[in-house]
């Protein structure tokens, strides 16, 4: 996908932030949870658009920054815009700004049956540095959560 736009999204975006975030993950955190997280210091979040309808969000990241690192606590593109570059979009305004605000390396938790996800972030130079044992609820049972860790 060409021409993918990314924006800063704050509190007044939470409503479609989400909606973004239900539509592409099994947890649901609600605009009102959202909103709060976003009033507090170091936590920021983008949207992605694509060239086609740059008022329609298709990707979404939620993360913070303190005390020299940043995490990633959500992220998610819609399935019909996924493996066009969108994440690694996404991804990249997120070390952008997280550098911004002192961060020299930003962590995240990714499922391990999460082969796409697995790939981009190893694409983007993370590595592992631990692991979460039944960190994700399936309906078949828990999946552990790998937590990976890139130098900004």
């Amino acid at each position: 996908m060409t021409g993918i736009g990314i924006v800063a999204a704050g509190a007044m975006h939470r409503d479609v932030l989400a909606a973004l975030q239900a539509a592409c993950s099994d947890e649901a955190w609600g605009a009102d949870f959202i909103g709060r997280l976003l009033a507090t210091p170091g936590a920021f979040a983008v949207l992605a658009a694509g060239a086609a309808d740059p008022a329609q969000p298709i990707g979404y990241a939620l993360s913070r920054a303190a005390a020299g690192e940043a995490e990633v606590l959500s992220i998610g593109v819609l399935e019909p815009a996924r493996r066009r570059g969108v994440g690694r979009a996404l991804m990249a305004a997120v070390a952008e700004q997280a550098g911004r605000l002192g961060a020299t390396s930003l962590f995240l938790e990714v499922a391990e049956d999460n082969a796409a996800a697995l790939a981009l972030y190893r694409g983007l130079g993370f590595s592992a540095v631990g692991r979460r044992p039944g960190y994700y609820r399936r309906p078949l049972g828990p999946v552990d959560a790998r937590t990976l860790r890139l130098q900004l």
